[in-house]
């Protein structure tokens, strides 16, 4: 029989979350093969590109049509994804077969320490520990292609700059650490710890690819709500396939899976797609599914929450897009 194929973009990020998806594989399919295969997409061409001034038809599947387009032509059985960047809609013959129990959903705004940053006209400016996006002096620079995280961080401290950034997780890092004309970033906290950085005590950003000298604040949701799907890995496959949905079956995390179908519904209700304007983010409690959404898609924030039983995921999501659209 001819081995699984897992296809999966070749960033680091995405090869550490396809490296574990493999292996949940093995452990729950040991008699069955699985092989990887890498696919460039789109959206890796483009990283030299700002991603927020790109056409809106040309954002739709930036880092997902690829592998997409080898699911349908059957050179590759599952598609391991960032949920965050997979479309609401889906190509015809193809659909979320599966989505992994959910990482840390919050940013991480990640600066230089005062400390090390010496002294002099080429000096670079550089924070105490624990520095909040409010605590910024004015006219600070916020590096981030995020609409999302750009609106929220003017929201907090209207008199930053927030120009974009390109680039993978570790060029982020290098670029706020060694240029003087950046103060900050805002990086996904599952990201990071996928990559295996992490964030000691006293605030200081470690790893193997962290430049010396980094801080970093975790960033709570309600200061900081995060984009649809963050945190969470989805697992594409064709439709009407049953080995590949037995599959799906044995890696699909119900609860994770639930509030993703709210965020996403909420999203496709707002007509947006990863690079809109939007936040929102629904967990379980009590038994219920609990959302909260953002939209700055028509000026200024507006925001709505609601919760509603398990199995009505997708309501949820689709009464406060229509509550935020009204």
């Amino acid at each position: 029989m001819p081995p699984i194929i897992i296809a999966t973009r070749g960033s680091a990020l995405a090869l550490a979350q396809a490296n574990q998806v493999l292996a949940q594989c093995r452990v729950a399919f040991p008699d069955l093969a699985f092989e990887l295969k890498l696919i460039k997409t789109t959206g890796d061409k483009l990283q030299t590109a700002s991603l927020a001034q790109e056409g809106a038809a040309l954002l739709k599947g930036l880092f997902t049509k690829e592998l997409e387009v080898a699911l349908l032509k059957q050179r590759a059985d599952l598609a391991v994804h960032s949920l965050k960047d997979l479309p609401t809609e889906l190509p015809t013959g193809l659909m979320l077969g599966a989505v992994g129990k959910r990482a840390d959903v919050r940013d991480v705004l990640i600066y230089r320490d005062a400390s090390y940053q010496g002294a002099g006209p080429s000096a670079r400016r550089g924070f105490q520990p624990g520095l909040a996006v409010k605590d910024l002096p004015a006219s600070a620079v916020v590096a981030t292609s995020s609409t999302r995280r750009k609106a929220q961080l003017l929201t907090l401290n209207p008199g930053l700059k927030v120009p974009d950034i390109r680039g993978n997780v570790a060029t982020r890092m290098q670029k706020i650490a060694e240029r003087a004309e950046l103060d900050a970033t805002v990086l996904a906290l599952a990201g990071l710890t996928r990559l295996n950085f992490h964030i000691t005590p006293a605030g200081r950003l470690e790893g193997d690819a962290v430049p010396e000298g980094l801080l970093a604040t975790i960033l709570d949701t309600n200061v900081m709500l995060p984009c649809v799907g963050q945190g969470a890995v989805g697992i594409e496959v064709r439709e009407g396939d049953a080995r590949l949905a037995a599959i799906c079956e044995r890696l699909n995390h119900f609860d994770t899976r639930q509030c993703v179908t709210a965020e996403r519904a909420f999203l496709a209700g707002m007509g947006g797609g990863c690079q809109s304007p939007v936040a929102a983010y629904a967990e379980v409690a009590g038994g219920q599914l609990q959302m909260r959404a953002l939209s700055f898609a028509s000026g200024p924030v507006r925001r709505a929450q609601a919760k509603r039983p398990l199995n009505e995921a997708a309501e949820l999501g689709q009464q406060l897009a229509a509550e935020l659209k009204g």
